[in-house]
């Protein structure tokens, strides 16, 4: 027993091939690869149970035979009503609403809102995420500060107020009727609080702008996901782009800058936990596009996945004893409680800014300022926080850019083109 421990102890130098800083290494159950398994044996806590449960059910033929006033619960949560629509176009939001008579200026309005929306949500929260996760808190002449260390309560923290949000949107506007079992929720769920959890504990190892070339070259993995989980298949130019964004990651992260920080160096637990960023994110979105063939609004769907990424969370700090530890830094500074806080807000409204700008514009306008808020993402970085880019660096970055603009003209020119197809004939489908 006290073997692993040990073990555990020295794979923080052996993994990186690296001198790792004193902050993230104070102790050994302070390494990332030590606090995911202590985190997934916290969320099969709670899915070895609920999987037990559903099985059990299923056998008792219980949607036949069950009776009493937990029937209607257990019914939504484990059977649903079985009812699927038709697969939607776009393979995870509604079709956007043509917009109906009203002026140029009204719809340049909308768009600029939408666009000063996405934008300011996410950079700020791009901002406050480096801001969060590599700098100190309450560092004096004297006292150096502490870290914080705990991603799991950021995931957290992000999750209790989409939950909120999505929660009180769908009491208060009409929603189609809800089909699907509750349960079919909690794949996306889990994959996607590991995913976020990979995104912050990442920042430890490597740059903020790093971590946005990486994200930006995630349809690769969930072109790889797609034929996997929902048999697609794609268009020559859709492989050629993916070709591009790897080559210009791979000029990026290869390249070195003199006067680098220690603190911004990639390492190789960054790597592997960037990678797994993009393969949970990757398998998220098209367990999702699985999920909207049943009758259901984004926002329920953001409802729904956040009911349990609240359950995962919460449950697991509370079998930790970090709950009340993250709490109690938050009494100490009240300057991470705003931060926190503020977090959680623009990821809430990141994702409200999304469905409204997708429903009045379409995937193609929202795709185009989100890849410039991603652009912008790394110049602020860059000025705030000083990471430096190489020559080759910016290349590797332009051509990433440049790819992915590309991606948007093509997918645009299809989609136009599917329109006049006969109505025998099916495009291929899109990522």
């Amino acid at each position: 027993r006290f073997c692993l421990p040990l073990v555990l102890a020295s794979l923080p130098t052996m993994a990186t091939g690296e001198e790792i800083s004193p902050a993230l290494q104070d102790a050994w159950g302070d390494f990332w690869l030590f606090r995911f398994f202590v985190n997934a044996a916290g969320y099969a806590s709670i899915v070895v149970p609920g999987f037990l449960l559903i099985q059990y059910f299923k056998r008792r033929n219980y949607l036949e035979t069950g009776r009493g006033i937990c029937f209607p619960v257990i019914k939504s949560c484990v059977f649903g009503s079985e009812v699927k629509s038709v697969h939607q176009e776009d393979g995870s939001l509604p079709p956007r609403a043509e917009p109906t008579e009203s002026s140029t200026a009204r719809q340049v309005f909308k768009l600029l809102f939408c666009a000063a929306g996405l934008q300011a949500s996410y950079l700020t929260w791009g901002v406050l995420q480096e801001r969060v996760m590599t700098r100190t808190y309450g560092a004096t002449e004297t006292d150096p500060g502490e870290k914080f260390k705990d991603s799991q309560f950021l995931v957290f923290m992000n999750r209790i107020l989409a939950f909120t949000v999505a929660g009180l949107y769908c009491a208060l506007t009409k929603q189609p009727r809800h089909g699907a079992p509750m349960y079919k929720y909690s794949f996306a769920s889990l994959s996607n609080i590991l995913s976020s959890w990979c995104q912050y504990e990442a920042l430890k190892y490597i740059s903020f702008p790093t971590q946005v070339l990486a994200k930006a070259s995630k349809v690769i993995p969930v072109m790889m996901m797609g034929k996997l989980v929902s048999r697609k298949s794609y268009e020559y130019w859709e492989y050629l782009t993916a070709a591009l964004i790897s080559v210009g990651v791979s000029m990026f992260l290869l390249s070195s800058a003199p006067n680098r920080h220690v603190s911004t160096v990639t390492t190789f637990s960054g790597i592997i936990l960037l990678a797994g960023y993009i393969i949970f994110d990757s398998f998220t979105s098209n367990w999702q596009d699985a999920l909207f063939t049943y009758k259901m609004s984004p926002v329920q769907m953001m409802f729904g996945v956040n009911v349990f990424s609240c359950l995962f969370t919460v449950g697991s700090l509370l079998e930790q004893g970090a709950l009340l530890e993250s709490v109690r830094f938050m009494a100490r500074h009240s300057e991470f409680t705003a931060h926190a806080v503020l977090l959680s807000v623009c990821s809430a409204c990141g994702q409200l800014f999304i469905f409204y700008t997708i429903n009045q514009f379409g995937a193609a306008v929202f795709t185009i300022i989100m890849t410039l808020r991603q652009a912008f993402a790394i110049l602020l970085s860059c000025l705030i926080y000083g990471h430096t880019v190489t020559v080759v660096g910016g290349l590797g970055i332009a051509v990433v850019f440049m790819a992915l603009f590309l991606r948007v003209y093509a997918r645009s020119r299809m989609k136009k083109r599917s329109k006049k197809l006969p109505p025998g004939e099916i495009p291929v489908q899109k990522v």
